[in-house]
């Protein structure tokens, strides 16, 4: 009972809220931020790896596979870190701009894989019918094969995005205010006795984000699906 209590306390007490709406601000303006730009290059990285091979494109490709390959080998945090203490180590440069580059450019890598592998998963005989209709391989691509690979990866890219949300929480590393900071800040000096109730309403947070997103993705899904029994 005293562990709710404290959690009554905490939701009542107008200077704890305002902490955690302070945090949430910027764990949602990165995470939003930061998807979009993830989705963006994503798709036009997965679009260059999947073009034929000619030399116009060779080192386009070669450049994204690298891009992937030291992305998906590295930790998150260090990427952060990296961009925050070397790309954008300049006095009074927007840590927000900072956070939202670094997650940004680490979510690209895997959507675009996502979306290539989605690509990839659509029937050879799509794209053959296609041409064989007369249908240039772009418009092939765009018609016939894009809409059905969307379809595919939206269950992958709502996982990409749910991990991207969390691991915003790194954040506080670089001494940015998010909601994980927000839960030690409050937790530390204060009548909360210890963090774990900071911490337990930040958890809240951001469960009811991540079961938000779960419903939009999952209700897309559906009318996406319900389309093909028509």
């Amino acid at each position: 009972m005293d562990f709710i209590n404290k959690i009554i306390e905490l939701f009542s007490t107008e200077k704890y809220m305002s902490s955690i709406w302070l945090g949430l601000q910027t764990t949602l303006i990165i995470s939003v931020l930061a998807a979009m730009l993830g989705l963006i290059l994503g798709a036009i990285i997965a679009i260059v790896t999947i073009a034929k091979d000619s030399k116009w494109m060779k080192i386009p490709k070669l450049i994204c596979k690298i891009y992937i390959t030291i992305i998906r080998g590295t930790p998150m945090a260090l990427q952060l870190f990296i961009m925050a203490y070397v790309v954008f180590a300049i006095r009074g440069f927007p840590q927000i701009i900072t956070a939202t580059i670094a997650f940004g450019l680490n979510s690209a890598a895997y959507v675009a894989e996502n979306i290539r592998a989605g690509i990839l998963s659509v029937d050879i005989g799509q794209t053959e019918a296609g041409r064989a209709l007369g249908l240039t391989s772009r418009i092939t691509m765009i018609k016939i094969v894009i809409p059905q690979a969307i379809k595919n990866v939206i269950p992958a890219i709502g996982n990409e995005l749910i991990a991207l949300i969390k691991e915003t929480s790194i954040v506080s590393m670089i001494g940015m205010y998010d909601l994980t900071m927000a839960a030690k800040i409050i937790g530390s000096g204060n009548n909360m006795a210890s963090y774990i109730v900071p911490m337990a309403v930040v958890a809240i947070f951001y469960l009811a984000i991540v079961y938000l997103l779960t419903f939009v993705i999952k209700t897309i899904e559906k009318r996406l699906r319900a389309s093909d029994k028509r």
